[in-house]
């Protein structure tokens, strides 16, 4: 079924050219001849009954068609040579110290806008910069426990650095079932290849939460804070705390006395020590952030200031996961540890910089514009995909906004061989996110999330526009 793909001139992580598979898929594909059109369709069909029946969705805000979707799943797995991950892993740690070195010290001494390698201003103006939270010491020193790296590959094959999810990364979930489901669908040749597992992520999550928990506290309760169930990724907030083996809770079933965390049970209150939070700071503690919030728990803050209990991720991480932040971390990873960046970024222009800002209004047509706090692929411009009324609109927001924009070259993603029907594959542009656990040491799944456009040309990978995903397979050895 594959022999006949063709990569169309994109740089393809399966065909170096068209009838040229490169090293690392040849032996998949010597398995995957061996199935059948017909066999293949059983497979995929048996795989969306048992997401179905498990539930495995997510949910899209303000669908008319209703919220709860599955999570589409494409068959062909996205594989990844040994050094290729030893290099993604090095460039991955490098860069979740330097962030954590970052927060630290803008919650701190502030060294790096006193020195100038970034103007204060971007702090200041920063939406999640949380200045109550200047000098105050968090558990172990982290505030980003758990992160999830967005990575794409251009034309010319070179991995970049597309952005750094620090608050709430949510897709874990999915690695974990994907790999299950094909595990299922095809035993045989995960036997033939070998291909390292992932299945250890919930009990290292776990590790890391019990390692962050108050001074003291020799056996802490861990719990999973959610929203609820109307929230995107609520199918991960449960999934998470099954596969950990504890309870999930929203704001209502937590209370705070005596600036202690306690969980209401049904043989009363029990001490909590660690959370989870699957929620932004905004929605934590009505008593300290939006007072409208239903969602968070009275008190938290003042707990959490107490050192009686653990947040993960800390409050305040936010400000990384600015897009303007982003601009700066290579300069962070040079001031922080006097190392070049080993992953690059994504060349990146600020439109609050006269220059910059001149550049990208000259070339919108040309350029991503996005905006430095939205995420899922919302508040952005393609610029060469979109219409000449929506280029002027964003052309007006920006000179509105400066600070809220930065402008991006259209990257031509990776194209990875992917399910289109009638026994046809054609190329869907990819990108990864691999997910990072930052405690006692670093731990990173190997793999992570390859999310796929599954609409034909489209670069929007999230899945609330229309994206699915792939088993992300990371080999012991390079062939």
């Amino acid at each position: 079924m594959l022999r006949e793909y063709d990569p169309n001139g994109f740089f393809d992580e399966m065909a170096a050219a068209p009838h040229q598979a490169r090293p690392h898929y040849q032996k998949f594909l010597d398995e995957f001849s061996q199935i059948s059109p017909g066999e293949f369709d059983e497979k995929r069909r048996a795989v969306d009954l048992a997401f179905m029946r498990q539930g495995i969705t997510f949910n899209v805000y303000g669908d008319s068609q209703g919220t709860e979707r599955i999570f589409p799943f494409d068959l062909i797995p996205r594989i990844i040579p040994a050094k290729e991950w030893e290099y993604l892993e090095r460039g991955l740690t490098q860069r979740i110290q330097a962030l954590n070195l970052f927060l630290h010290d803008l919650y701190h001494g502030q060294k790096i806008l006193k020195d100038g390698v970034i103007p204060p201003y971007y702090i200041l103006s920063a939406k999640h910069f949380r200045r109550e939270f200047v000098n105050f010491k968090v558990p172990k020193d982290i505030y980003i426990h758990i992160c999830g790296t967005d990575l794409i590959r251009g034309a010319d094959g070179q991995w970049m650095v597309l952005e750094d999810n620090g608050r709430t990364p949510s897709g874990v979930s999915y690695v974990l079932e994907n790999r299950r489901a094909l595990q299922r669908t095809f035993p045989g040749i995960f036997e033939a290849i070998g291909v390292r597992r992932v299945d250890q992520y919930p009990t290292e999550l776990l590790r890391m939460l019990q390692y962050i928990a108050p001074n003291g506290v020799v056996d802490p309760t861990v719990v999973v804070l959610s929203p609820g169930c109307y929230n995107s990724a609520y199918f991960e907030h449960t999934f998470l705390a099954r596969q950990m083996g504890i309870e999930i809770v929203e704001g209502r079933d937590l209370v705070v006395r005596e600036a202690r965390v306690f969980m209401r049970t049904t043989k009363g209150l029990q001490p909590v020590h660690v959370i989870y939070r699957r929620m932004d700071d905004d929605f934590l503690d009505p008593t300290v952030f939006r007072r409208d919030s239903m969602l968070g728990v009275p008190g938290l803050v003042h707990a959490y200031r107490a050192g009686n209990v653990s947040l993960a991720n800390s409050i305040g991480t936010g400000v990384a996961d600015d897009k303007v932040m982003y601009y700066f971390v290579p300069k962070m990873i040079k001031y922080y540890l006097d190392q070049d960046p080993i992953i690059p970024n994504v060349p990146t222009y600020l439109a609050s910089e006269e220059a910059d800002k001149k550049y990208i209004l000259e070339n919108l047509g040309q350029l991503v514009v996005k905006a430095a706090n939205e995420s899922g692929g919302y508040g952005m411009l393609m610029g060469p995909k979109s219409s000449a009324a929506e280029v002027e609109a964003f052309r007006e927001r920006i000179i509105a906004d400066p600070r809220n924009y930065i402008g991006q070259p259209m990257i031509s993603l990776s194209t990875h061989p992917t399910y289109v029907g009638e026994g046809r594959f054609e190329g869907r542009h990819v990108d990864l996110r691999p997910f990072i656990l930052y405690g006692e040491k670093t731990v990173i799944v190997p793999g992570g999330l390859t999310r796929v456009a599954l609409r034909k040309g489209s670069l929007v990978v999230n899945s609330s526009q229309g994206g699915g995903s792939k088993d992300t397979w990371v080999l012991y050895g390079d062939e």
